[in-house]
């Protein structure tokens, strides 16, 4: 990896990690506003402040040294006064840190908390991604301080001592240094991870939730369709002599549809408050699969309903839904639904049979049809009920696929459509739960 696109890995790690650490060591791809520089500025001013004083009463315990002036504090004073932007122009602030500090010990003027600001330069460079240079600036700031400096004097060369306590000192500098650099991006690397999770599961929520409105629309709507078309119908071929008892159903089933659109939509939206009170509306399930077959019965379609054990004995709906995932019972309803809303809108079918069969690991659900099937379907309505233009059998085997089912739908054999779900379910005394 390039220096230049390292830089850009530990800026963007950097600036995932959590805010106080941000605002310390975040190089912005944006430019700073002016509550960061203010934010920046205080801490500056805190360390110039200690930096004046500290090298102040530093410097009267130091006769044999040069005395201060205002070119000292000039000195002392431009690392922590620099410091101000430091998420900007770090670079540039090591190496004015560096050469004022070499400055200032060339002069021969007090030693003092001027290295302190040096110090931070350092790390802030190499935390925001300039290493190499902070590295190169190291080691000239080594050589300079440690083995030309100490020419100028009477003392013995080299001064061994001041050599390996400087070069211990800024070896545990650097080396402190990059250990905060990798905890910083770790920390970062953790924040992005969790932020892409969270991300997805928001996908994932939203997709969900997109199902659940398609599937109680798409339904509900589509029979109050067919029921308004079958009430205009009777208008338009005798205005002059409506009989009420013919449009009476049409209206009902009108009504009942439209009340049933109204609570499953108001249940779906209730997911949306994460702050309010739970929605009243039970979760649908195949529990209801009776009333959903009563719905579509209004439409003039002759629906059965066949509930089968693993032996292929007929059971009672509570046979089928006890015990069953919660996950599972919704998916399987919506699939029902879903199936049975193409048989009205799309099939010209007389008759449909939703078959359940729950054995003791699996759940299959089937709904057949007698109707046109591919034969003689234009191609648009059968890309539609495959999903292909719409997302009706899309949403049934994404359903079935995320509980680790299966889903197809096709002609059946001579006449009619036939779709198909199967779902696996925890055998008896098992590890699992509801989904």
């Amino acid at each position: 990896m390039t220096v230049r696109a390292r830089r850009r890995t530990v800026r963007g790690c950097v600036s995932t990690c959590p805010p106080a650490a941000a605002r310390h060591h975040d190089a912005p791809s944006t430019p700073p506003t002016p509550g960061d520089r203010r934010r920046a500025l205080f801490p500056a001013l805190g360390l110039a402040l200690f930096t004046a004083i500290g090298t102040y009463f530093a410097s009267k315990g130091q006769p044999e040294a040069r005395d201060l002036d205002p070119f000292a504090f000039l000195l002392a004073l431009a690392t922590p006064v620099a410091l101000t932007f430091r998420r900007t122009r770090a670079p540039l602030i090591l190496v004015v840190g560096f050469v004022s500090a070499l400055t200032y010990l060339a002069l021969d003027y007090p030693k003092g908390p001027i290295f302190i600001g040096v110090a931070l330069a350092y790390v802030n460079a190499v935390v925001l991604g300039w290493r190499r240079l902070a590295l190169s600036v190291l080691v000239v700031g080594y050589v300079v301080a440690a083995w030309l400096l100490p020419l100028r004097g009477d003392d013995p060369w080299p001064d061994w001592t001041l050599a390996l306590v400087l070069g211990a000192w800024l070896a545990v500098l650097a080396s402190a240094s990059e250990l905060l650099r990798t905890r910083l991006e770790r920390a970062g690397e953790r924040q992005a991870a969790r932020a892409e999770e969270a991300r997805r599961r928001a996908s994932e929520e939203r997709l969900r939730i997109a199902r659940e409105l398609h599937d109680v629309l798409a339904h509900n709507i589509s029979l109050i369709n067919v029921r308004a078309g079958v009430a205009l119908h009777l208008v338009d071929e005798r205005p002059d002599a409506i009989d009420p008892d013919q449009v009476r159903p049409a209206l009902a089933a009108i009504k009942d549809a439209s009340k049933d659109a109204l609570g499953e939509l108001r249940s779906v939206l209730d997911l949306l408050r994460q702050d309010e009170a739970a929605p009243l509306a039970p979760t649908a399930g195949l529990a209801d699969l009776d009333g959903l077959a009563d719905r579509a019965r209004g439409t003039g379609l002759d629906v059965v309903v066949e509930r089968l054990n693993g032996d292929g004995r007929a059971v009672t709906a509570a046979d089928i839904t006890d015990g069953l995932p919660t996950g599972v019972d919704l998916a399987a309803f919506r699939i029902a639904q879903e199936a049975l809303t193409n048989v009205v809108r799309h099939a010209g079918a007389t008759r449909a049979t939703v078959r359940l069969r729950r054995a003791a690991d699996r759940l299959e659900i089937q709904v057949d049809d007698d109707g046109i099937g591919a034969s003689g379907t234009p191609p648009g309505v059968i890309d539609a009920a495959l999903g292909e233009g719409g997302r009706g059998l899309t949403g049934m085997r994404e359903r079935a696929h995320a509980l680790g089912g299966t889903a197809e739908a096709g002609p059946r054999p001579g006449r009619g459509f036939r779709v198909r779900a199967a779902f696996p379910l925890a055998r008896p005394g098992s590890e699992g739960g509801d989904t």
